[in-house]
């Protein structure tokens, strides 16, 4: 078994590249940087910043495109990649890139962005890809030695049946 999830929690360094490719896509690439805080050896404070490439497709490169800018503190879900290819020169080179598949805005909304103040800072609705529900099976009806969920009410009994 193996599992590929990432989560990013950090600023962006500026607005995202977006590309409206053929046929109708569009892909958005942008850069955010998270950053931890430690104390060294020699007792000094010390700060490292992780820079990471951030890949979105389709709706939510649109969302992107139109939500997020240089500084957004943002929230990305995805999986992490890497992608090899020959640059200029004919050099192989790689790239890790973490292909984003939900992402949420988080603490204030920059100036001027938005007619209203938004309540508690933020954005009310962030935008998640739409998942397909997995298909239910038929509704079957509950066995009857079994009590309704209705004879589980703490207002009326405290006696359960187990």
């Amino acid at each position: 078994m193996s599992f590929n999830k990432v989560l990013i929690l950090g600023n962006t360094a500026a607005a995202p590249e977006v590309r409206h490719l053929d046929g109708g896509s569009v892909v958005a690439n942008f850069r955010v940087a998270t950053s931890e805080v430690f104390t060294d050896r020699s007792g000094n404070r010390t700060e490292r910043t992780e820079w990471h490439n951030i890949v979105c497709w389709r709706r939510l490169a649109e969302f992107a495109e139109k939500y997020i800018q240089k500084g957004t503190q943002v929230f990305v879900e995805g999986r992490i990649t890497t992608r090899e290819y020959t640059d200029q020169t004919g050099q192989k080179r790689y790239r890790t890139e973490i292909v984003a598949d939900n992402i949420q805005l988080t603490g204030r909304r920059p100036e001027g962005q938005g007619a209203q103040p938004q309540p508690q800072g933020g954005y009310q609705q962030p935008y998640q890809r739409p998942v397909q529900p997995a298909p239910q099976p038929a509704a079957q009806p509950a066995p009857q030695d079994f009590p309704a969920m209705d004879d589980f009410n703490d207002t009326e009994s405290n006696d359960l049946p187990f």
